[in-house]
């Protein structure tokens, strides 16, 4: 059997912006493809082209940066098949794994150690169907939930969701404005009025480089 292969648009090392790691130094793998077409994607430069490439060449491109944070990105990494593989190759090498997905994919199949950002679809992104609601039972401790807010009224539909199925009782919760859409005073705001038992998140990479490809 021929040994797996994906395929990536980039590998590069940047300081994290998003989740309970932010401002770590982290290598990112990011792999081609998605199929969602989010309103405010800022990656769709990784919706084609990329490079094949086995796992034995990502994991040694990884080990060029000596760090030990990862994180397997997109896209929409979980639409390649042989990405739970990745995931488990990179655990079983040492590494400190995370891995951003859509929500939109069974997120089952992924290696337990690896800590699942799930993006949950808000009505604002135009592919709130595309949610897959199974995925909540199966988040953990070791998982995050990240709801991209684009305006009042995704605020309040994300609200709803954090109460109707306890999210914050089963992972950490991330609230995070569309850069350049919505300010994130105005969330930080709404958060503390409600005193929701969510992070707001803010993208540090955005504050730090703007909309630079690669950050």
């Amino acid at each position: 059997m021929s040994e797996p292969r994906l395929r990536v648009t980039e590998i590069f090392y940047s300081i994290q912006g998003e989740t309970s790691r932010v401002g770590l130094p982290t290598v990112f793998v990011r792999l081609t493809g998605c199929p969602l077409r989010c309103g405010y994607c800022d990656t769709a430069y990784a919706f084609q082209g990329g490079e094949w490439m086995t796992l034995a060449q990502i994991l040694a491109a990884v080990a060029a940066y000596a760090l030990r944070q990862v994180t397997v990105t997109g896209g929409e990494p979980l639409a390649q098949r042989d990405c739970p593989a990745l995931l488990t190759a990179l655990c079983d090498a040492g590494y400190d794994v995370s891995l951003e997905t859509s929500g939109a994919l069974d997120i089952a199949p992924v290696d337990k150690r690896v800590a699942r950002i799930v993006d949950i679809k808000t009505p604002g992104s135009g592919e709130v169907e595309r949610n897959l609601w199974s995925n909540i039972e199966q988040l953990t401790p070791h998982d995050e939930v990240k709801f991209v807010i684009v305006d009042e009224a995704d605020y309040r539909w994300a609200v709803e969701l954090l109460r109707q199925h306890r999210l914050a009782e089963r992972c950490e919760v991330l609230f995070s404005p569309v850069f350049g859409k919505l300010q994130p005073r105005q969330l930080a705001e709404w958060i503390l009025r409600d005193r929701l038992p969510v992070r707001l998140q803010v993208q540090l990479h955005k504050v730090l480089w703007g909309e630079e490809p690669g950050r």
